[in-house]
């Protein structure tokens, strides 16, 4: 996850993560319960009151999952972090919706994917919460909203773009986590991550281990080719960190040749024909020879 705030001026070089939340390590040194984990050292068990709290999908029992009001709630109830599903519009717009279709969550039909942003903003993302809660027995006259009210005004149960939701975020007064999951699987495939890097950097977020590292007991990169054309240095910071670099998806012959230029450990292609004749070899001729020195042997 990542802590977010609100945007500075942008560096020549991209921030890193240093603007995570530190861990409250005074509180966890003197304790001497540890627990390990997948790989490493054992880790320092956590106090109660140090263990982050994320709202999944807003304060998702109170108030209509995924809304405006929703994740209002949970940052008014003092939440750590946010958590939040996204999908790609027909329009390309970034939604917090988490099921493939608006059926379940809104007034309307249909699947997220084949819809307009504009037809979404004209569903109802709220009065299901009520209808479901009243199936319970339980008394809706101010479902969620005893607390707060304002939650009720117009357009906090409309759908919820993840633009909206980062500018919720960045202007909190205090820093707050991101657990932002891009749901799969989906007729766009990777242009899901895509327009969500692309709105990161807009917001001027740093985005995790952009300086090298991966996460614990991962050993190999696995950028877009978008990346190193903004970012080139980013593979000689991942192997100054002892980390190889594979590069997807690689089809244009200016990507093979920064690809070379680079130095990174493996190229992933639609196009193997023409990746291994820019790089000089012979695809069928490689093939062959290596049939003949296996059968020799």
């Amino acid at each position: 996850m990542q802590a977010l705030r609100r945007p500075e001026p942008r560096p020549t070089e991209p921030r890193h993560s240093g603007s995570r939340r530190s861990e409250p390590v005074a509180a966890t040194r003197n304790h001497s319960e540890t627990h390990t984990g997948a790989s490493g050292p054992p880790l320092p068990r956590r106090n109660a009151a140090d263990i982050p709290v994320i709202a999944h999908r807003g304060a998702s029992e109170d108030v209509p999952e995924h809304t405006l009001a929703a994740y209002e709630a949970a940052l008014l109830q003092g939440a750590d972090g946010l958590e939040c599903d996204v999908r790609l519009t027909v329009d390309m717009q970034l939604v917090c919706v988490h099921d493939r279709r608006v059926n379940r969550t809104s007034n309307g039909r249909g699947v997220v994917s084949t819809l307009e942003l504009a037809q979404l903003r004209q569903l109802d993302f709220g009065s299901w919460k009520r209808l479901e809660s009243n199936a319970r027995g339980q008394d809706t006259a101010h479902v969620g909203y005893v607390e707060y009210p304002d939650l009720r005004r117009e357009g906090a149960h409309r759908v919820l773009t993840l633009e909206r939701l980062l500018e919720l975020v960045v202007e909190h007064p205090r820093p707050v986590e991101m657990a932002i999951e891009t749901k799969h699987p989906t007729r766009y495939a990777g242009l899901v991550e895509e327009h969500l890097v692309a709105l990161l950097d807009r917001f001027g977020v740093p985005l995790r281990f952009r300086d090298g590292t991966l996460p614990r007991g991962a050993r190999i990169a696995g950028p877009g080719i978008h990346i190193l054309r903004t970012h080139p240095e980013y593979v000689e910071r991942a192997h100054s960190m002892g980390n190889r670099v594979h590069v997807w998806t690689v089809d244009q012959a200016s990507d093979i040749d920064l690809c070379v230029e680079l130095g990174v450990d493996a190229i992933i292609s639609n196009r193997p024909k023409a990746v291994l004749a820019r790089l000089g070899r012979d695809g069928a001729e490689s093939a062959r020879g290596r049939r003949a020195s296996t059968s020799s042997g």
